[in-house]
């Protein structure tokens, strides 16, 4: 059965993943790439270092992000959010989503690129000395389908 996922699932989804997809485009260049991620229910937060998407979403802060969450090709869900790019510059600000950040839980095998720092999974004690670039993107539209065979119990998950 295929369907739409509804208000709660959309949130859910998206506060349970900790990796994206997020687009992003200027004049003729589209760019997609996977990034981790915090959701509070309004921002997706981000952690980065100076690049392309930087680059596109600072020309253009429309963006489009998408999360899913795979059981096997009968059975998943999708959310796709559109928002606006904010660079965090105010040190407030800033730490704020990065204590954000910090606070998800991450498999216990992950990438160092999802880790903010090298003290990772502890916090620094300075979380406002990390470098690159954090930003947020305000969700201003969502929505959500999914696949459902069987009597799973995927929405529980």
């Amino acid at each position: 059965m295929l369907g739409i996922l509804n208000t709660s699932d959309i949130e859910a989804l998206l506060s349970k993943q900790i990796i994206g997809r997020l687009g992003c485009r200027y004049e003729d260049t589209l760019y997609v790439v996977p990034i981790s991620y915090a959701y509070d229910g309004e921002y997706i937060y981000c952690h980065t270092h100076e690049g392309m998407k930087i680059d596109l979403m600072r020309k253009n802060p429309e963006v489009c992000f998408e999360v899913d969450h795979l059981n096997n090709m009968a059975n998943w869900q999708s959310v796709i959010a559109w928002g606006r790019f904010e660079e965090l510059t105010d040190p407030g600000e800033r730490v704020k989503a990065l204590h954000r950040l910090h606070e998800r839980i991450l498999p216990m095998i992950s990438s160092e690129t999802v880790h903010l720092s090298g003290d990772w999974p502890f916090p620094p004690e300075k979380l406002a000395e990390i470098p690159g670039v954090t930003f947020r993107i305000r969700v201003e539209k969502k929505t959500g389908r999914f696949e459902q065979t069987h009597a799973q119990a995927f929405f529980a998950s």
